[in-house]
């Protein structure tokens, strides 16, 4: 019911990174951990988009009875929204969901929002895209779709593990999105990711300064700068 919180000074210093994703996908690489998942895979809805929070985890599974049996019983099984009353301002949703079916529409995006989360992350698709535009509510999903998820999914857990593209995802880790993909860091690793990402980010500041000052090319391969 209640996710291990992050300082949020280590938050911001997370959002402080220049290159969000590229920077901690490196840094990941350094630590032998995986948890980057590329924008060819779940593209951002709003362009420039960029969030650094915590995980509110969603994992929906296909619901049986079929379609129109379902549609006529009238009753949703959707339990997305109940991620929304557990989660704290700037938190990401993040969902396990169906292909082809919507697992987050308009209405849902909406209370996403009202409740101040910062975006959401949906293995699957979604629909209503011009509901989650005119928020401003930044979604990194596989597509969108007319199709609803009423009939065709059921929730079947909030805030336990689910899997984003193959990478395991708990309630209260790090999720850092931007234009370039989502990068899932593991609770536990926060502190270890953050350092090895601002050494790298340095590094990075310093030799663009160099390149900026004329360095040629021969100096700047022969300094170290990560």
């Amino acid at each position: 019911m209640e996710l291990p919180r992050l300082d949020p000074g280590v938050l911001a210093r997370f959002a402080a990174l220049e290159d969000l994703t590229g920077t901690l996908s490196d840094a990941l690489d350094q630590l032998g951990l995986r948890g980057a998942v590329p924008a060819m895979e779940l593209p951002p809805n709003l362009p420039g988009a960029r969030v650094v929070g915590q995980a509110v985890t969603v994992r929906n599974v296909e619901r049986t009875g079929g379609v129109t049996r379902n549609a006529e019983d009238g009753k949703s099984r959707m339990g997305e929204q109940e991620a929304y009353n557990l989660a704290g301002p700037g938190d990401v949703v993040v969902i396990e969901g169906l292909p082809d079916a919507s697992n987050m529409g308009g209405q849902s995006a909406t209370l996403a929002q009202r409740a101040g989360c910062a975006g959401a992350i949906i293995d699957g698709a979604y629909r209503d895209p011009q509901v989650s535009r005119e928020l401003g509510l930044p979604l990194w999903a596989r597509g969108v779709t007319p199709i609803t998820g009423k009939w065709r999914l059921q929730t079947a857990e909030i805030n336990g593990r689910v899997r984003i593209a193959g990478v395991s995802v708990d309630a209260g880790d790090l999720v850092a999105a931007d234009e370039a993909g989502v990068v899932f860091v593991p609770f536990e690793q926060v502190e270890a990711v953050l350092r090895a990402a601002e050494h790298i980010d340095q590094g990075d500041a310093r030799q663009r300064s160099d390149i900026a000052a004329g360095i040629d090319q021969a100096a700047l391969a022969q300094t170290k700068y990560k």
